[in-house]
């Protein structure tokens, strides 16, 4: 049986922790999928590619309020699908030919693995089963879409974001079953390339997740645009010819939706379940994500965990922070460092975009932290007032005392940019005084947004 220096379980963030550093040491990357992981494939990349496209697709009408008559003559669907993945399937390509055929030192095994003993993994590969021990593991596994108990939802077929971007056509109706910022970013994607769309969401609002204030104005705006059925439970599929038909019970009782494509993103699990982690020891989380320390250790000497498989933040650059941090404890055993979960910033690329870091104000208010907050509207700078953008916002929240800021939230055009300053803000300790009147705000540029919210607080 052969045994390894490292294996690493998972070809996304996991891929990254090897380096010039690791040469010397006897590696195998195992790889159930696509080589790359979720965020290269079916993810991040591709899915702000679509965005990026989207943008561009539902700018002409945006424009005519401002006096410019444009209009959009069609979407290409097959060109834009082509185009995006002539560039992303390369990559993940390389990627898999990189490790496979230029690292002398690394062992790809291509299937599905499950431990089989303590430090003891199988992989069925197409050569049949391989069997080896290692030293240590890295279990960077990722994660994949909920299903849920919908009756007959297997019978009829449905879309996740694993495979609903490489569609053969653009449906003319879309079902999205979700509320979160997977089905609001698909939402907006096919919406603005002529699909017309119908999301079903079993809470009040949509990104529920969100600050109370961003999630309504979400909602507010989301329902201008797609058939928005919220406080919905879906309890039935069927299929009529090429029709999905999704049943569902509300508080008016019980009603149908229809569309040609059924998109499924009411979230996503850790793929724990599938490595059969008890043989080796290693607990898990009710929710099945992998239990880990500080330094992304888990319960078991020499085996770390990373990313979707153990975190619960479903972000990429979380996920490349820990695997930093996994990196240094393997080549440091004696000297590790923590992971900084502190401040984790997130976004939302729909329309309008959201971007947020910190607390919230209704988990401020749970958890009893004094705070005072503040609101500056894009409409209230020069460069909102050039755009007419009537619905954008800036909250911030701050420790009175100190001005400390505890949460920052936006809604509205280029959100996940502008956050990042306060991002920065927050990291370094820098209060919200200094922060407003410390630094040169261009003017008439978007930042002011920040710099406004900032002198609003009504700080001691």
């Amino acid at each position: 049986m052969r045994h390894f220096d490292l294996v690493i379980i998972g070809t996304g963030s996991g891929n990254s922790i090897l380096d010039p550093r690791f040469d010397d040491w006897d590696v195998a990357i195992v790889e159930k999928g696509v080589f790359g992981g979720t965020c290269v494939n079916v993810g991040c990349i591709p899915t702000k590619m679509y965005v990026h496209t989207a943008d561009l697709a539902a700018a002409p009408a945006a424009g005519a309020r401002l006096g410019v008559d444009a209009e959009l003559r069609g979407v290409r669907w097959p060109e834009v699908r082509d185009r995006i993945f002539g560039r992303i399937d390369p990559i993940a390509e390389g990627g898999r030919r990189y490790r496979a055929e230029d690292c002398p030192n690394v062992t790809v095994y291509e299937g599905l693995g499950r431990f089989v003993g303590p430090k003891r993994f199988a992989v069925t590969t197409a050569e049949g089963e391989q069997v080896f021990t290692a030293d240590r593991f890295v279990l960077a596994a990722g994660g994949r879409p909920v299903v849920p108990d919908v009756d007959g939802i297997e019978r009829v077929g449905y879309h996740t974001n694993e495979d609903v971007m490489r569609l053969a056509e653009l449906p003319p109706r879309m079902v999205i079953l979700g509320s979160g910022f997977v089905a609001t970013e698909f939402a907006h994607v096919f919406s603005s390339f002529g699909v017309d769309v119908t999301l079903v969401a079993r809470s009040d609002v949509l990104l529920r997740g969100e600050d109370e204030e961003v999630a309504a104005r979400f909602t507010e705006l989301a329902e201008r645009r797609w058939d928005v059925r919220r406080n919905r439970k879906a309890v039935r599929a069927e299929r009529h010819g090429d029709v999905t038909r999704l049943h569902l019970e509300g508080p008016a009782g019980a009603e149908v939706v229809e569309g040609e494509a059924l998109l499924v993103a009411v979230g996503r699990r850790p793929n724990s379940d599938l490595l059969n982690l008890a043989a080796t020891g290693v607990g898990t989380h009710p929710d099945g994500r992998v239990v880990v320390d500080c330094h992304q250790r888990t319960e078991v000497d020499g085996i770390y965990a990373l990313g979707d498989l153990s975190s619960p933040y479903q972000l990429k650059h979380v996920a490349n922070h820990e695997a930093r941090v996994v990196q240094h404890n393997l080549l440091h055993p004696n000297a590790p460092v923590s992971t900084d979960h502190r401040f984790v910033p997130h976004a939302v690329f729909s329309s309008p975009q959201v971007a947020s870091v910190g607390l919230t104000e209704q988990q401020a208010r749970a958890r009893g932290v004094r705070y005072v907050t503040a609101t500056h509207e894009y409409a209230g700078i020069a460069y909102g007032w050039a755009m007419e953008d009537t619905t954008g916002f800036c909250k911030l929240l701050a420790d009175p005392a100190d001005g400390r800021l505890l949460g920052a939230h936006i809604i509205g055009p280029q959100a996940p940019t502008l956050i990042q300053p306060l991002v920065q803000a927050m990291h370094f300790g820098l209060d919200a005084s200094t922060m407003a009147r410390g630094q040169y705000w261009i003017h008439p540029a978007m930042p002011e947004l920040v710099e406004n919210a900032l002198l609003n607080l009504p700080l001691n």
